[in-house]
């Protein structure tokens, strides 16, 4: 090779591709975001805040950082972690507690939303040894396997179960004007539709709710 030819850069298809997409991205994002400048590492954190939370029927006092979620209050300040951490973005049902007797997905929500407020996990539902009914339904009925996701089950069937009595429709109620819709196997399935069991027990979960709610399996 002469030393004094000029070096012609090799051009693949994969430099093409890379380039192409490179460029595409950058006239895609906002001017705000190009011209953004780092993040002052010396800014002082947010300063934390005094949360009161009745939880299981016992008065807690927690000092928190404000964006701490409940679920990382439950778990990492009260070592309540009965209330599982699963996909973190409300879409497994797993985090599901009852604030004031709502399920909730506790991930999505901060602790601090709910100073004052009446919180129940799983831990607080048995009185003793004597288990709710619905904690005992799920071991008589198998509904469940590895157990990640049951207390969140347990939990939301137990809001789900309130709403009902309460009248409440889903989306697959038929007729709007029952006082209180009928759980069949379908309108069970909708309302705990935010729920997920990777092992899929869903059938003996229905029937074990079924059976909470006295109804024949």
């Amino acid at each position: 090779m002469n030393e004094d030819e000029p070096i012609t850069p090799e051009i693949t298809r994969r430099t093409v591709i890379e380039t192409g997409t490179t460029a595409l991205l950058l006239t895609t994002l906002p001017r705000a975001a190009l011209g953004a400048r780092p993040l002052d590492e010396t800014e002082p954190p947010q300063p934390p805040v005094t949360v009161e939370l009745q939880i299981n029927g016992r008065l807690h006092s927690l000092t928190l950082d404000p964006r701490t979620t409940l679920l990382d209050a439950l778990r990492e300040h009260l070592a309540l972690t009965g209330s599982k951490k699963g996909c973190d973005h409300g879409q497994c049902g797993a985090c599901t507690v009852l604030i004031e007797g709502r399920r909730i997905n506790s991930c999505l929500t901060l602790a601090v939303m709910h100073d004052g407020q009446s919180v129940t996990t799983i831990e607080g539902l048995a009185e003793g040894d004597n288990l709710h009914p619905l904690q005992t339904a799920f071991v008589e009925h198998d509904g469940f396997q590895c157990g990640y996701c049951t207390s969140g089950q347990i939990c939301s069937a137990i809001g789900m179960l309130a709403e009902s009595r309460t009248g409440m429709p889903s989306y697959v109620t038929d007729d709007l004007t029952q006082p209180q819709p009928e759980l069949t196997d379908t309108e069970i399935r909708e309302r705990m539709s935010g729920n997920i069991c990777r092992c899929a027990a869903y059938p003996n979960i229905v029937a074990a709710i079924k059976q909470a709610a006295r109804m024949p399996t």
